[in-house]
């Protein structure tokens, strides 16, 4: 059985194009069968596996039911080098293979290769580097913002609220952040991205204004 773990921060057209890439290489470079392929996914912004679809998988590879775990990135599974380091423990323990697309890698449950191992753990260092900038630069945007005189007298930005003068992310921040990294990167239109936020097309022109708000 190959596992294909897919995820995302919303359920949008992202989580069927890892579909798609981690079936077609299933099929493709281990010769499964459509019926020998179980497809995991999460919808989660999280940096920890505190997931569903991410503990299932866990469970059947621990069950010895998983020959190979197929993920688009290092990011995708993990976006912690503890949590990572676990999880490839799991997978490895598991009898498993870790095949991880984006950076070409492969990891047998026998491959003693140091140089695969440190390289994995490079790749996980820079996703989880990654995600504390991101933190970190939505944190910096949101200073400015309140430093800013029409903050305190305008509405709050997307994705935001407004509590005792202060500027917090509001509950569907995580999906705004998804959906303008994704228009950023030209993988939705703002007409799609205003549809999927329930916003305006003016209102998402002037969220990607002020990207700094959200790490991007």
């Amino acid at each position: 059985m190959i596992a294909c773990y897919c995820r995302v921060s919303t359920d949008d057209q992202s989580l069927q194009r890892q579909i798609d890439a981690t079936q077609t290489y299933a099929r493709t470079r281990l010769g499964a069968e459509l019926a020998d392929i179980q497809i995991y996914r999460d919808t989660s912004t999280g940096t920890d596996t505190a997931r569903g679809g991410y503990r299932d998988l866990i469970t059947d590879i621990d069950a010895g039911k998983i020959d190979a775990v197929v993920v688009n990135s290092v990011s995708r599974i993990s976006r912690s080098i503890r949590d990572l380091d676990r999880t490839a423990e799991r997978i490895a323990n598991g009898g498993a293979e870790l095949h991880i697309l984006a950076e070409g890698l492969t990891m047998k449950p026998d491959d003693d290769d140091p140089y695969q191992k440190a390289l994995f753990r490079l790749l996980g260092v820079f996703a989880e580097l990654e995600a504390e900038m991101i933190q970190q630069r939505t944190q910096e945007g949101i200073a400015a913002r309140q430093r800013e005189e029409n903050y305190h007298h305008g509405r709050p930005p997307l994705g935001f609220q407004k509590e005792d003068g202060q500027l917090l992310e509001g509950e569907n921040y995580d999906q705004v952040v998804t959906v303008l990294d994704m228009v950023q990167k030209g993988e939705m239109s703002k007409r799609q991205a205003a549809r999927e936020m329930g916003t305006s097309r003016p209102t998402v022109d002037r969220a990607l204004k002020r990207a700094e708000l959200y790490g991007l």
